[in-house]
C-alpha cells in the first residue's frame, strides 16, 4: 500500500472554513503522541525509514481540548513502519500499520530488541473527507499549523494521478501545492534542535 501525501503550512481555521463551504465531511479529531524509534542495525535517518508507536486520544469537539477514551479506558495504540520516499513530487511512502493492544508492552519489546526512542511528536489533528481524500488539519507542538491531503493507493503506477489530484484539492482549499514540505514532522523537529 502506498500513502500519497502532500503537506503544506497553513492557517488551520481558514482551511476549516473552506472545508465547510465545499461541504466536506468532518470525521473526527484526535490528540496524537508519536514515539519514533532508532534501530540498532541501521540508521533510519540515513535510510529514510521510520518506526513509530502512536497513542491516540479522541477529542470530543473542535473547540474542546478534553479527550475521550474507549470503553476500556485505554488509549488506542498503532504500530507503523514507513518506508523511504518513493516520489519526488510528494511524501509518498510504502506504509504498514497495525493496532497494538498494549503500547507499554510494545515499547518494552522494542527496548528488549535494542530499539531506542529517538524523539516524540505531539499534535492535535482534525480529520475531514473531501473528494476521495483525507484532509488533516494539524497543530503540531513546537512547529505550528499544517494541512495534509492524502489517499492510499494499491500500486506505484497510481501514485502520480493521486498526487496530482491532491494538489487540485489543495488548490480548491486555497492552498498552493508548491508550498509543500516533504520533511516529516519528526524531521522538522530534529532540524530545529
Amino acid at each position: 500500500m502506498y500513502e500519497v501525501e502532500i503537506k503544506v503550512p497553513a492557517d488551520v481555521e481558514a482551511v476549516r472554513e473552506r472545508l465547510r463551504r465545499v461541504d466536506a465531511e468532518r470525521v473526527g479529531a484526535r490528540r496524537q503522541r508519536d514515539v519514533y524509534y532508532d534501530a540498532p542495525h541501521r540508521d533510519f535517518a540515513e535510510t529514510d525509514e521510520a518506526l513509530r508507536l502512536r497513542r491516540e486520544t479522541p477529542i470530543a469537539s473542535v473547540s474542546d481540548s478534553r479527550t475521550t477514551r474507549d470503553e476500556d479506558g485505554l488509549e488506542p495504540t498503532k504500530l507503523t513502519y514507513k518506508g523511504p520516499l518513493v516520489d519526488e513530487g510528494s511524501k509518498t511512502r510504502i506504509e504498514h500499520e497495525t493496532g497494538v493492544d498494549d503500547g507499554e508492552a510494545a515499547s518494552g519489546v522494542f527496548g528488549g530488541l535494542g530499539f531506542e526512542p529517538a524523539a516524540t511528536v505531539e499534535k492535535r489533528r482534525e480529520f475531514w473527507r473531501y473528494d476521495g481524500y483525507t484532509v488533516t488539519l494539524d497543530d503540531v507542538d513546537g512547529l505550528g499549523e499544517f494541512v495534509e491531503v492524502e489517499r492510499e493507493v494499491e500500486d506505484e503506477p497510481a501514485v502520480a494521478s493521486a498526487r496530482d489530484a491532491a494538489v487540485d484539492v489543495l488548490s480548491e482549499l486555497g492552498l498552493d501545492g508548491t508550498d509543500q514540505i516533504r520533511t516529516s514532522y519528526l524531521g522538522l523537529l530534529l532540524e530545529g534542535e
